[in-house]
């Protein structure tokens, strides 16, 4: 069971092309506010971060990287946390379960 996520924001803020790019700032604060609404009842901690090397390294020292899932469509970046024993879930799919307009 998973019980930590890790997303890459702006990954999933990419990927509905809804005009997030002409106001990022608003864009990373509805992400923001529909993770915590999400986290309220699907999962029991949520860190937002878009930074590849952060949230490798936030995987690495996990004490039980295989309880994380890291959002992100980003191929090099599911191949690096994959073999840090983390899983994956596509950014797409995130973004429907958190704001499925």
């Amino acid at each position: 069971m998973t019980e930590r996520w890790i997303v890459d924001a702006m990954n999933v803020i990419g990927t509905r092309p809804d005009g997030w790019w002409k106001d990022r700032r608003g864009a990373i604060v509805r992400l923001v506010d529909q993770l915590e609404r999400w986290a309220q009842t699907h999962a029991p901690r949520a860190a937002a971060n878009s930074a590849d090397d952060e949230i490798v390294r936030l995987v690495r020292a996990a004490r039980e990287p295989q309880d994380l899932t890291v959002v992100t469509s980003d191929g090099a970046l599911v191949e690096r946390v994959r073999s840090a024993g983390a899983a994956v879930h596509p950014a797409a799919g995130f973004r429907q379960l958190v704001d499925p307009e």
